[in-house]
């Protein structure tokens, strides 16, 4: 792991971590020492926001989660009559907006 893995670098870190939403939960210290460096920030002095664990599987999310009727997926709306049939591809969809664009 990169240096910041475990560090709370919210400007030095290239991209969003959501890791960083979470505490270390193999670290039984891991309060005493977010207390420390927070007692530290209020103070003025330097810290060390050190609490994020390695392990990424807290995070967990819906990407990719297909609805469970095609009444609750997406909706595409186009003026051009029958355009489009009752069901399109995800992969489909550029294509099809780049033809009704007339790019395609």
């Amino acid at each position: 792991a990169p240096d910041f893995a475990q560090l709370v670098e919210i400007h030095r870190k290239p991209g969003y971590d959501p890791v960083e939403l979470f505490m270390d939960p193999l670290d039984p210290y891991v309060k005493v020492k977010a207390a420390t460096a927070l007692a530290r920030k209020k103070l003025g002095m330097r810290y060390r926001m050190a609490v994020v664990p390695l392990d990424a599987s807290p995070i967990r999310g819906s990407h990719g989660r297909l609805p469970a009727s095609d009444d609750d997926g997406p909706l595409l709306i186009c003026s051009t009559p029958r355009a489009v049939g009752d069901r399109v591809a995800a992969t489909d969809v550029k294509q099809l907006l780049l033809q009704l664009a007339g790019l395609g």
